[in-house]
């Protein structure tokens, strides 16, 4: 398990006078702080800082993991670094408390997953109508019983630490007629038949999360689901994630939405300095669960957004229903608010996958820029060219043809392609500036920043293009100097950064 770093500034060395537990490190800064390289997981002030500190502690901190001990009188320099990086208070007499029940939640590395869907097996028991949608979910009709009986399954246990929680969120679909639990158990750690600790969710407590600890030691987990009655049952996805008991998803401090149909939103938001511009970054396509583009944000200086979502196979390309894309411009307008900002103090980024985003909720909001890229646009496009351009290269493209296009032709294809065109067709863009690189031998969407040019018919819009040979995934590193190095050209030249 991976340490947790605890930055003591100021007062009597917590190693001298507290017990740790074996993954908490303590670093010690008795005297006048230094800046270095490391972010810390936790950082906890003893004293106030000196102005000649404060960038020291605020580049080596991280928003929400910033603590004070309430054993001086904190001054007005120190009170504002508190305030910007969402502080908390700890009581003088809770240390211990606090290192034994506390520290734990603010491990490094978070971790989240979706079992791959030819993880799923059915249980030989059923009987009725199974159909697979592609690699997006598993449709069963008939009759389940009686009783609680199994009717699907996960291959490939998944580990759990002792005294570690883990966070599972299903997706599914079902009819009226029947009820469904999900059941765990833990396996002994190298055993497959020794059970040491089990599970049941009904489906209320199934509305969230439901958590789970390794409070008998490591192991493995087999989930499973339950059913009865009789009707259709769609299972989606099941999501596992290591849990940090409430303090936030993935991250410290990060939040999750969900719809009404259990489809979820990530946001991470950091203050930063809380001066203009609010700079929104999307995640690009990742199987592993949780947010991108941290550390890159975060040298910016100024407040950031970090967008993700875990639908599909690596993510949905941020398209949903009406009250999926209603929920996402309510979310970042709840942190443009929580700033008071406006649409000219608002930036909307990503890379890959998160230009979708980007440009798609930028016809909503209006930002003062766009930075993007290798953009894509044409969706349906995008599945096409897995037949011959890309064969095999992206078979989560095919998902989001039918789902979203609502077929596998070339109807399909079309209104895909259009879902998005139509859109920035109708959005005055005049006070915004599109900043793309792309590739210009792009084997995903070869016709976006051409096709961007020609739809943009607003007076006053600005286009900033650079183009890169290769195929969609040969430079990244070219694409990603050239985003970084534009972000910065627009806060220094846009916002006098």
């Amino acid at each position: 398990m991976d340490r947790i770093r605890i930055l003591q500034i100021g007062g009597i060395n917590w190693g001298k006078r507290f017990r740790f537990p074996e993954n908490v490190k303590l670093i010690y800064a008795a005297e006048e702080l230094e800046l270095k390289k490391e972010i810390y997981e936790i950082v906890v002030l003893e004293r106030n800082i000196t102005q000649e500190e404060y960038a020291a502690a605020d580049s080596m901190s991280m928003a929400y993991c910033f603590f004070i001990v309430d054993s001086f009188e904190v001054d007005e320099l120190t009170r504002s670094l508190f305030d910007r990086k969402m502080g908390k208070m700890i009581p003088e007499n809770g240390i211990q408390n606090f290192l034994d029940n506390e520290a734990k939640k603010y491990f490094p590395k978070p971790y989240g997953e979706k079992f791959r869907p030819e993880a799923l097996g059915i249980a030989q028991s059923f009987s009725g109508r199974i159909k697979w949608n592609g690699q997006y979910s598993v449709s069963l009709e008939g009759d389940y019983g009686n009783t609680l009986n199994q009717v699907v399954f996960w291959r490939g246990n998944i580990p759990i630490e002792a005294n570690q929680a883990i966070e599972f969120w299903l997706e599914y679909k079902k009819t009226d007629g029947i009820e469904i639990t999900l059941a765990i158990k833990q396996f002994v750690s190298g055993s497959l038949s020794d059970i040491c600790d089990s599970w049941e969710f009904t489906e209320e407590e199934l509305k969230q999360p439901v958590i789970i600890e390794g409070r008998n030691g490591q192991g493995t987990l087999f989930c499973e689901l339950k059913a009865k009655g009789y009707g259709k049952l769609d299972v989606i996805a099941l999501h596992d994630r290591i849990s940090r008991w409430g303090i936030g998803t993935f991250m410290v401090g990060g939040e999750r939405f969900v719809t009404s149909e259990r489809e979820e939103i990530f946001a991470y938001f950091d203050p930063g300095d809380m001066k203009p511009p609010l700079s929104v970054y999307f995640s690009g396509y990742k199987t592993m669960e949780g947010f991108e583009g941290y550390y890159m944000m975060k040298k910016m200086g100024c407040p950031f957004l970090l967008i993700s979502e875990q639908r599909f196979q690596g993510g949905g390309f941020y398209l949903g229903s009406k009250e999926y894309e209603r929920l996402m411009v309510s979310v970042i307008e709840r942190y443009m608010n929580k700033l008071g900002f406006y649409s000219n103090q608002l930036i909307l980024s990503g890379i890959s996958m998160g230009t979708i985003g980007s440009m798609y909720y930028g016809c909503d909001l209006r930002p003062h820029a766009l930075i993007l890229g290798k953009p894509l646009a044409s969706l349906g496009d995008i599945a096409a060219n897995e037949r011959l351009r890309r064969p095999g290269g992206f078979p989560t493209s095919l998902d989001l043809l039918q789902y979203h296009g609502g077929g596998m032709d070339g109807e399909a294809i079309f209104r895909l392609n259009e879902r998005f065109w139509n859109k920035l067709r109708a959005t005055d863009f005049s006070h915004t500036k599109f900043i793309v690189s792309y590739m210009y031998e792009d084997d995903y969407d070869d016709t976006a920043y051409n096709k961007i040019l020609t739809i943009l018919q607003s007076f006053g819009v600005q286009v900033y293009g650079k183009g890169l040979h290769g195929r969609h995934n040969d430079n990244t590193s070219g694409i990603g100097a050239w985003f970084k190095g534009q972000y910065e050209r627009v806060l220094h030249e846009d916002y006098e950064r």
